[in-house]
């Protein structure tokens, strides 16, 4: 059996993507696997995917982005030169990428193509519906995006990551599975939690405060972790995953590396850090968010409003909502840089408070989300 498996290369598509893999290698373990993501996020892809097997092979399409930000209205984006050049330019990039895409199938003919998101989706899932090769979806988000919207019309079965009510998808073709997690997001006991401190270098008795914005940063909160970090540091050892973009950029703004601040570019074996940590302040990518609920992290969400569609404000008003999160306007923030260090020190002073917080978190974790996605993957291969 031929499987292949293609996301954006972000780690919110690539770690679902390898726990679902996993399954699927635990249920057919002479499958033939590959992956396939943009060039953009290549070498991010490249290590999650080789952590996992490194015989799987990982290759590139060429693919465009259409961009649209939540923030501006269709005029003024329509009026902006670059912005209306770039998209243009992009739908090439998507031709270019069917193309690829067409022969690369053609090549090597796989049982079923599965799409996690991401624009490079897009011509590959386009290329699978012409040649007839089953195609499986994934949702993360709980406001769809355009490429799966896209693809949704050919899907032999689609799996989403918040419930059916925030999909417009056939329900027949439609399940609920939650996020595909590694095994390795689980509840740390102290103990564990002890040890993962130490395993980064960590005092054990300090609370630790780890902050990330994903596997290319978010510039904004780095920006404000750095002209805060002193306060932080009174709260606690300060973790900060900035990003490969602006890493250069701090490591000559903050101190060297101790054990109450570390820097890194990116980090692979993310469930550890996460563990370790006893606050995590981080995007609203959904993918995340899962990982966070299923570990019971007291969390601080710093959605990112310009995104298209507003999929992160959406996101995180989901788990807002229920109380499961804290939820800070990243505009406000810039304005009043202290009421970061402001929130976690009322979490970290309402330990009973911060606790219940987190099961309420913890409700949104489902742990059968890979094997389930496998199974509608190897479904929809059988048929």
């Amino acid at each position: 059996m031929k499987i292949l498996a293609v996301g954006g290369g972000s780690g919110g598509h690539v770690t679902p993507v390898v726990a679902v893999l996993k399954e699927i290698r635990a249920e057919k373990p002479n499958a033939e696997l590959r992956f396939w993501c943009d060039t953009k996020f290549a070498p991010q892809a490249r290590a999650t995917v080789e952590a996992f097997d490194n015989t799987i092979p990982v290759q590139t399409i060429v693919a465009g982005k259409f961009r649209r930000y939540h923030h501006l209205t269709v005029f003024q984006q329509l009026t902006w030169p670059s912005l209306v050049l770039q998209n243009f330019g992009d739908v090439f990039k998507v031709g270019v990428g069917f193309l690829q895409s067409f022969l690369k199938l053609l090549l090597w003919r796989p049982d079923v193509v599965f799409t996690k998101g991401g624009y490079v989706c897009l011509p590959v899932g386009l290329a699978a519906h012409v040649l007839r090769i089953p195609l499986v979806i994934h949702d993360s988000d709980a406001h769809p995006g355009l490429t799966n919207r896209v693809l949704s019309r050919w899907a032999r079965a689609i799996g989403t990551g918040a419930p059916l009510e925030y999909y417009s998808y056939p329900l027949t073709r439609t399940k609920y599975v939650g996020i595909p997690i590694a095994a390795a997001f689980h509840p740390f006991t102290t103990a564990e939690q002890i040890a993962a401190k130490r395993e980064w270098g960590m005092t054990p008795n300090q609370p630790l405060i780890v902050v990330t914005g994903g596997g290319l940063g978010a510039a904004r909160i780095n920006t404000i972790v750095v002209e805060t970090l002193h306060s932080l540091q009174q709260l606690g050892s300060v973790v900060l995953v900035a990003g490969t973009a602006q890493y250069d950029e701090l490591r000559s703004l903050v101190p060297a590396d101790n054990q109450h601040f570390q820097l890194y570019p990116f980090v692979t074996n993310m469930h550890s850090l996460l563990g370790a940590a006893d606050i995590v302040v981080t995007r609203a990518g959904a993918t995340t968010i899962l990982e966070l609920a299923a570990l019971e992290k007291p969390t601080i969400l710093i959605p990112n409003a310009k995104l298209t569609g507003g999929h992160q404000l959406k996101n995180a008003a989901v788990y807002e909502k229920a109380g499961a999160v804290t939820v800070l306007d990243e505009d406000i923030l810039e304005q009043h840089k202290e009421l970061l260090a402001k929130e976690i020190k009322l979490l970290l002073s309402e330990p009973a408070e911060t606790k219940a917080m987190a099961l309420r978190f913890a409700a949104f974790s489902k742990p059968n989300a890979a094997k389930n996605m496998a199974e509608m993957i190897l479904n929809a291969a059988k048929k």
